[in-house]
């Protein structure tokens, strides 16, 4: 079976995408490719931090794998906080001061329209792919819900009336950005399968 390394050490992700491949690829993190490093994201977009994150690991390696990165982006904030979300508030990557920061930022404002967008970069046969997903949606005033992480209290996607903080993991993956990016290189990858 060919091996995809995910340029990441979150076992979930990985999990979550081996599932899906229905056992077509090895999917791997970077801990069980015996890599032990922190790619850092330096750039100003989502598509090059993901570009980043899977040259560097092609380049290591020299074998196929794919690099992701996440970001929320808000309409009325001119796309912040974009691809610096998880540091919004600081270095130290605290989801309660990012979502503290955006909810002050929009204090009065009437447009809450924002999206979560998520960019998939896969290095496969030694050519790049990027794969988007985007829900779009709204933030709310306060935060409902405990579930999920990040912003996901605050972001109510177009089409329901809950918060991704109040969903199950299940529900969530019908509006989910990242799912959306996955299927759309899982069908890439599929579509190689079947040609090959």
């Amino acid at each position: 079976m060919d091996q995809l390394i995910f340029a990441t050490n979150n076992q979930h992700k990985v999990s979550e995408v081996k599932a899906i491949l229905e056992g077509k690829y090895d999917v791997i993190s970077l801990s069980d490719a015996g890599i032990d490093i922190d790619i850092p994201e330096p750039y100003e977009t989502l598509e090059e931090n993901a570009i980043e994150k899977a040259k560097v690991i092609h380049k290591m390696t020299g074998k196929n794998c794919f690099g992701e990165d996440t970001g929320l982006e808000v309409m009325a904030l001119n796309g912040e906080p974009g691809v610096k979300s998880a540091r919004y508030a600081g270095e130290e990557k605290s989801f309660s001061n990012n979502t503290i920061k955006l909810l002050s930022k929009l204090d009065g404002v009437e447009n809450r329209k924002a999206q979560f967008r998520a960019v998939i970069a896969l290095v496969f046969n030694g050519k790049l792919y990027t794969f988007e997903g985007v829900c779009k949606g709204l933030i709310i005033a306060s935060e409902r819900g405990t579930k999920g992480f990040g912003y996901d209290p605050v972001f109510v996607p177009d089409g329901s009336d809950k918060t991704f903080g109040e969903m199950e993991m299940e529900e969530k993956n019908l509006y989910n950005h990242r799912q959306i990016a996955v299927n759309k290189m899982i069908d890439f990858l599929k579509s190689t399968i079947t040609t090959n």
